[in-house]
């Protein structure tokens, strides 16, 4: 990442950033904007995601952010995780950045905590499944 152009390096500034968007723009470097989207991360929430973004877009690095599988219901709103998403010519950057956070995924798929969620909830329906078919045995008429 070291011989990379910086966000300030090699551009000259001939006009102040029009708006909040405009000046996004200008702190993005173009090799790393290139190519297919790929997952690098994942945040708890909103707001996590938008801070992660934040930090990389302050090294230069594009990024977006969606609700993770499974949590994509409208009624979430902020809630629930997201993953985090770069083009691929700055996932490695990306990653070089992320990994003391605990939200890089190594091989740019990391299932950790929607695996573990999606394994808790099939564990709670089967339980209260369970429950309520035993309840129903134990209240049927002796017939």
């Amino acid at each position: 990442m070291a011989d990379l152009p910086g966000p300030d390096q090699g551009a000259e500034e001939t006009e102040p950033p029009r708006d909040p968007a405009h000046e996004q723009a200008r702190k993005i470097v173009p090799a790393l904007a290139e190519g297919e989207l790929v997952k690098v991360g994942w945040a708890s929430n909103q707001a996590e995601a938008e801070l992660i973004q934040g930090l990389l877009l302050e090294n230069g690095i594009p990024s977006t952010h969606r609700r993770s599988m499974g949590f994509d219901v409208p009624d979430f709103l902020a809630a629930g995780p997201r993953d985090i998403y770069v083009p691929a010519s700055g996932a490695a950057a990306a990653r070089e950045l992320l990994p003391d956070s605990g939200v890089a995924a190594d091989d740019g798929q990391d299932d950790g905590p929607q695996l573990a969620q999606a394994l808790k909830i099939a564990a709670v329906l089967l339980l209260v499944g369970g429950g309520v078919a035993l309840l129903a045995w134990l209240l049927q008429p002796a017939g």
